[in-house]
């Protein structure tokens, strides 16, 4: 592990603090599970075990594993999964070690306490971090394990050390098998770190084989998920299919890269992104006027999280907000090592810079943009509850199809009422839902979901349009929310 100064310490257990009063306060105002795919995180974790046909498969392959084999066996407690307790502790502690790292890392590039701290206090006061660390997401996991990465290399592109330590290329495996933000950060700082390792004096060649043997991790952990998903699913790798089409975003570069610009405005306010260009510039312009100064890129490493949004947003992936809070990491890491450059200037210029930014982007503001996303749902989420009292009123025991792709959420709520994941027909339940599918459900299952409208309605909502006879020994018999619920005839 790389070594943590008293400052960075003291800052992660000032967070484990910070992130357990905010969890608490978005717990008792509901809205550690607003958002669908918080959700949606309990039920790939907790379907591995408690499923049709149980099996590792039930990982899946769109989202990466970690983070649900992490929770495999906490959420198989029906408390931990109907509440997201023990995910909610992971991004917590999660928010803790990017913390302390955000801070390390400031320190080791720069040698100064206020840089360090108002990188930590940027990145920990934004509301949708805040936000995020008290829920399920797997972003505050990403956080941890990318902010630990950069530290890592940091460390040994800075040191006399010649062999890059096994611990680095672990962690490199951790952070690519939880959220794809992490495969361009990875790929940013190892690039980066062999530039300051052959900069400070290490002939190319050995610095060449150095990074060759640390490629073979992350190398290693992408054929391993996408050899994972072409065994689940018979694909190697999933781009699309689970989303409509933004064909306002879709193939504009340009109209993305503002787009992108602006949603981190929305969470950080325009004087965070205007002290982050500026602090970049700074960054680069020092780290190439001065040898002993080569250091000072690798906070920039953290913004290389922009390339998955700008590759999902220019793909035609509907606009997320919370695609763009990973920046703020990067943002607050820039801060704080351009402020740490003024030496003694430095404390003023500190608390000046945080003051003006937090006044725009005030900790738990209820109406903060990751905080108005996560509710998007909440009206559906209400209008549901006539479905699921008309299923629980009627249920006879046999299996319900649903598409997990579009309904994980409402599983994970039924579970309120008694269901299990191994009541239901999705996607993960391998032939017998391919049969369901690919012949009409009436042979195999008593009921079926069907979600009609979000990204213009469901695999079976589609399949019931192009094929009217599908729902055939089916009759409708109530809906909320967008969603229908539908009974086998009897006889």
């Amino acid at each position: 592990m790389p070594s943590f100064d008293p400052l960075s310490r003291a800052l992660g257990g000032a967070a484990a603090l910070l992130g357990m009063v905010a969890a608490a306060v978005y717990w008792s105002a509901g809205l550690s599970l607003s958002h669908y795919d918080a959700k949606a995180h309990l039920v790939v974790a907790r379907r591995i075990f408690d499923s049709l046909t149980p099996s590792w498969e039930q990982i899946g392959a769109v989202w990466l594993p970690l983070p649900h084999v992490l929770n495999a066996l906490p959420v198989q407690f029906d408390w931990m999964y109907q509440t997201g307790a023990s995910a909610i502790l992971v991004s917590i502690v999660s928010f803790a070690v990017t913390v302390a790292c955000l801070s390390a890392l400031v320190i080791r590039v720069t040698g100064s306490p206020w840089g360090a701290g108002l990188a930590a206090a940027l990145f920990a006061a934004n509301p949708n971090v805040l936000y995020l660390q008290s829920t399920p997401m797997t972003e505050p996991l990403l956080f941890a394990l990318s902010s630990l990465v950069v530290l890592h290399l940091a460390e040994w592109a800075l040191s006399g050390e010649v062999p890059i330590r096994r611990a680095a290329g672990w962690t490199i495996v951790a952070a690519c098998l939880t959220r794809y933000e992490a495969w361009p950060i990875v790929g940013a700082a190892m690039a980066l770190a062999a530039w300051v390792k052959w900069r400070m004096g290490t002939p190319l060649a050995i610095v060449a084989t150095s990074m060759a043997r640390l490629a073979c991790y992350p190398a290693g952990a992408v054929l391993c998920f996408m050899g994972m998903s072409f065994a689940s699913i018979g694909e190697w790798f999933v781009t699309g299919g689970f989303y409509v089409p933004d064909l306002k975003l879709q193939g504009q570069p340009l109209v993305v890269a503002e787009a992108i610009l602006e949603g981190l405005s929305d969470l950080g306010g325009a004087r965070l992104v205007v002290a982050a260009e500026v602090a970049a510039m700074v960054l680069i312009l020092a780290a190439i006027w001065r040898r002993s100064r080569s250091g000072l890129v690798f906070p920039l490493v953290l913004l290389a999280s922009a390339a998955l949004p700008f590759y999902a947003f220019v793909s035609g992936h509907p606009f997320r907000i919370r695609y763009e809070v990973p920046l703020i990491l990067g943002c607050a890491a820039c801060i704080g090592a351009s402020v740490g450059l003024a030496r003694r200037a430095a404390a003023p210029i500190a608390i000046i810079l945080f003051t003006a930014i937090v006044l725009q982007a005030r900790p738990f503001d209820r109406q903060a943009p990751m905080i108005v996303e996560a509710q998007l749902d909440r009206e559906n989420g209400i209008g549901r509850q006539a479905v699921t009292q008309c299923l629980r009123q009627s249920y006879d025991g046999t299996t319900i199809m649903a598409s997990m792709g579009a309904l994980a959420h409402y599983m994970q709520e039924l579970s309120l009422v008694g269901f299990h994941l191994a009541d239901f027909l999705h996607e993960g339940s391998g032939p017998t839902w391919q049969a369901a599918y690919a012949y009409g459900p009436v042979a195999f299952t008593g009921w079926v979901l069907v979600e009609e409208a979000a990204e213009g309605g469901d695999l079976l909502h589609q399949k019931a349009k192009q094929w009217p006879e599908f729902l055939r020994g089916f009759e409708r018999v109530c809906e909320g929310g967008n969603v229908a619920l539908y009974r086998r005839r009897s006889g």
